[in-house]
């Protein structure tokens, strides 16, 4: 089973532009998530998100390619059998279809909010996954990639309260806060 907060963060293929794309060196560096549902991509450097459906009624079938109506069916599938793959496809749908919730009546328990709590602390391997580090990463790597991803997450910039606050706690792991 893959990182539920790995998931999360790097499933959410439709963040379209993080705040501060384009600024500064770019790094190259790519995240990759699979949930049971999903398999999604994030460049860090763009803000550009992909994903494809991996199970399910859509199997083999892009985001990119689907109808927003398609989308929803598919966020009802997640929400009843898998939680990680659900935080993250309304992740994806908060950047693609701002106004998606006010067509998703019944598309799961919280669509007005970021879903069901998230059971279990997060492990370090789980927060080094979210800021896309690995291990060894020191505090002012963590610290870096952190402003790097919170800057384009956060709600005040039209970002997900739930991929923010993931960010936040695998930050917060990973130095000791």
């Amino acid at each position: 089973m893959l990182l539920r907060a790995r998931t999360a963060y790097r499933a959410a293929r439709n963040f379209s532009r993080m705040a501060g794309a384009g600024q500064g060196a770019p790094t190259g560096q790519t995240s990759d998530v699979e949930t049971r549902f999903l398999r999604m991509g994030l460049d860090h450097d763009t803000g550009d998100v992909w994903g494809e459906v991996i199970d399910g009624p859509y199997k083999g079938r892009r985001l990119d390619d689907m109808t927003a109506s398609e989308k929803l069916d598919l966020l009802r599938n997640c929400w009843t059998e898998d939680e990680a793959s659900a935080r993250v496809l309304e992740a994806y749908l908060d950047r693609v279809h701002p106004d998606w919730r006010d067509h998703a009546e019944d598309a799961g328990p919280k669509t007005g909010g970021a879903g069901p709590a998230r059971s279990g602390a997060m492990t370090r391997a789980e927060a080094l996954a979210v800021l896309g580090l690995s291990e060894g990463a020191n505090r002012q790597n963590i610290k870096a990639a952190y402003q790097r991803i919170i800057s384009g997450l956060h709600p005040d910039h039209g970002g997900s309260d739930y991929l923010a606050a993931q960010v936040n706690e695998a930050k917060d792991v990973l130095l000791g806060d």
